[in-house]
């Protein structure tokens, strides 16, 4: 319980990030978006905080990490809320369990992620700390590919696997932290 109130106020900080954007901040966002995995899907979501990040590399990654923290722990209840209100195989089941289980690892490797962050500053210990950074976001990611591996199976119910694929879209903002790092590290 004391989990979960932990995170309950990231939703509004993450809403009340969102200001009317320059072309300079958009422009910057658009630019660190271009080499992510998914550079539209990065944009898209990162731009509605243009004013709060500015052309701050550090505060586009905090955004993307706070962001895909939020959005972590909300596709956990959702997926939570889908498994006491759908019938499921024992199969499913399973494979939810343990998708569960490794968002929840997720989200406690994103929630690292943010401390270091806030501890990264120019100097001796900054490339220690961003790969500090990149280890946990990576293995982040690592936990949400587990997830949705564990609906690959093509006897899975095709409605279990869409909430999952689907609420897996999380982990497309992971990359744009991937894209941060090189700002971060050619900026400071």
């Amino acid at each position: 319980m004391r989990e979960r109130k932990r995170y309950m106020w990231l939703p509004f900080l993450i809403l009340s990030l969102a200001i009317t954007p320059t072309r300079s901040n958009t422009l910057f966002i658009y630019k660190s978006c271009h080499t992510t995995l998914y550079p539209e899907l990065c944009y898209l979501y990162l731009s509605h905080f243009a004013t709060r990040i500015g052309t701050s590399p550090r505060l586009l990654a905090q955004t993307a990490l706070a962001a895909t923290l939020s959005t972590t722990r909300t596709t956990s209840k959702q997926l939570i809320t889908y498994t006491k209100t759908h019938k499921m195989t024992r199969r499913e089941m399973s494979a939810m369990k343990d998708c569960l289980e490794e968002i929840g690892d997720s989200a406690y490797e994103l929630h690292i992620s943010m401390v270091e962050m806030g501890k990264v500053r120019s100097g001796s210990d900054f490339l220690f700390n961003m790969n500090s950074i990149e280890t946990w976001v990576s293995a982040a990611l690592t936990d949400d590919d587990t997830c949705t591996d564990g609906f690959s199976d093509k006897r899975m119910n095709a409605e279990v696997k869409i909430m999952v694929t689907r609420g897996a879209s999380w982990s497309l903002i992971h990359h744009a932290f991937f894209s941060v790092r090189h700002h971060y590290r050619c900026n400071s």
